[in-house]
């Protein structure tokens, strides 16, 4: 008992230690979504309709195929008023196999069939859907939780500048060089930032939290983000030409193949409804035997006197439906305007998304640039105004007002960084290429 018990918690150990070393310690944007590729429950439901689809197109297929039944009746009749002969009771008993082929439907089947590939064909252009979608919600969670924690850098920084402000301002009170006023706008203006930082740092969390349940992550699992070193080559990246981006699109994006396809199955379904003016042929085939207790042959006499074999086509023709195929046919040319419709929608959607995040990289690369030559001169000017606070030439309000500028400045930097990041990453997924942030 003692070496099962062993065994059993080495089983546990080892398979907690393979599911422990199947989550990376860093997480960057490629090892997530990987990861959320293998785990999100939103792809996995989109590849077992996936499976579904594919059993529907076997069944499909099956139909071409004959049919194979067996039947076996017993009956016991009593007639208690027939007691001439002695008899008022007896028993009987059928046996049959029974088969049938379609031979022809006017094509019904076929078209079915190849309608059936196209579904699975579009149920396997949903699963890249699904993961083109959990690509676009990982990029937008990570660059967050980089914008949130770099965040969470400059108002740490901020914290301890304020933090020294307000010691050096107690030192030039008692110096008498400032008066109470101006030392307790310092104070408010360590509890401020001290108080930005907290919010900062939640904010940080709550974005962690976010890329968590995009992992499917459970409350134990630790999620530390790496945080990549990103230089001005990586946020200024030449963009692509629209055109050839919407282009690249047009043949690339799952949704718009998927598109086509319908098309195609809507024209499908209207020939199967077509066929509804067509004759059916089947083809049938039996064979049975029967036996009944009256009889004066033996059980085994009786099956096979009474053995019977059969084979026969049966045609039916439709002659009046009322108007049940004039109304399929109209309703599935209907849905081919429909889909038709959708596929252009689809387009012009995702033309739409293009123009924003082409517009949107471009913009956010201008306020950077713009952003980052304003930092620089806030930072020049803070750092003059700050030394002409200690020499008493500058009185606590001009500090306060130019060190907030300069916060203000660096908070709009990273902003169209990550903007600009996110944007140029958007338009890869777009066409189809490689995310790749270090």
């Amino acid at each position: 008992m003692k070496i099962k018990a062993f065994l059993i918690s080495l089983m546990v150990i080892t398979i907690t230690t393979l599911s422990a070393q199947e989550k990376p310690v860093q997480w960057n944007l490629t090892n997530c979504i990987d990861y959320a590729l293998k785990n999100n429950i939103q792809i996995q439901k989109s590849k077992i309709s996936l499976e579904q689809t594919t059993v529907a197109t076997k069944q499909a297929k099956a139909q071409l195929f004959p049919n194979l039944s067996a039947s076996v009746n017993q009956n016991l009749s009593n007639s208690p008023f027939l007691v001439d002969n002695g008899t008022a009771s007896s028993y009987s008993g059928s046996y049959g196999i029974n088969s049938s082929l379609m031979l022809f439907d006017g094509g019904k089947t076929l078209k079915n069939i190849r309608q059936q590939k196209l579904l699975e064909e579009m149920g396997q252009l949903n699963v890249q859907y699904s993961q083109k979608s959990i690509q676009f919600s990982i990029l937008q969670s990570y660059l967050q939780i980089l914008y949130a924690a770099e965040s969470v850098n400059i108002d740490s920084a901020t914290v301890e500048v304020s933090k020294f402000q307000f010691e050096r301002g107690t030192s030039l009170l008692k110096a008498g060089s400032i008066s109470k006023v101006d030392l307790a706008k310092l104070e408010s203006q360590y509890s401020s930032d001290k108080y930005l930082l907290v919010a900062a740092k939640n904010a940080l969390e709550t974005r962690k939290l976010s890329m968590k349940q995009l992992l499917e992550l459970t409350v134990a699992d630790q999620l530390n983000i790496e945080l990549p070193t990103l230089n001005d080559i990586d946020i200024l990246k030449p963009l692509p030409v629209l055109q050839s981006v919407y282009a690249t699109s047009l043949n690339v994006m799952p949704q718009l193949k998927s598109g086509k396809l319908n098309m195609q199955v809507a024209s499908l379904e209207t020939e199967k409804a077509k066929a509804g003016y067509l004759p059916k042929i089947n083809l049938n085939a039996s064979v049975g035997t029967s036996n009944n207790s009256l009889s004066t042959y033996n059980f085994g006499k009786q099956l096979q006197n009474q053995f019977n074999e059969g084979i026969g086509v049966s045609v039916s023709i439709p002659i009046f439906t009322n108007r049940s195929t004039k109304s399929a046919i109209e309703t599935s040319k209907l849905n081919e305007k429909t889909t038709q419709l959708s596929l252009q929608e689809t387009e012009k959607s995702l033309l739409t998304e293009i123009e924003s995040a082409y517009q949107d990289a471009v913009s956010a690369q201008s306020q950077y640039v713009a952003a980052t030559e304003k930092v620089k001169a806030l930072q020049t000017s803070y750092d003059l105004i700050e030394q002409q606070f200690n020499l008493g030439l500058k009185n606590t309000l001009e500090l306060l007002t130019e060190k907030n500028n300069l916060l203000s400045a660096k908070q709009s930097m990273i902003q169209a960084k990550y903007l600009s990041i996110m944007n140029v990453q958007m338009l890869n997924i777009y066409q189809d290429l490689p995310l790749e942030i270090k």
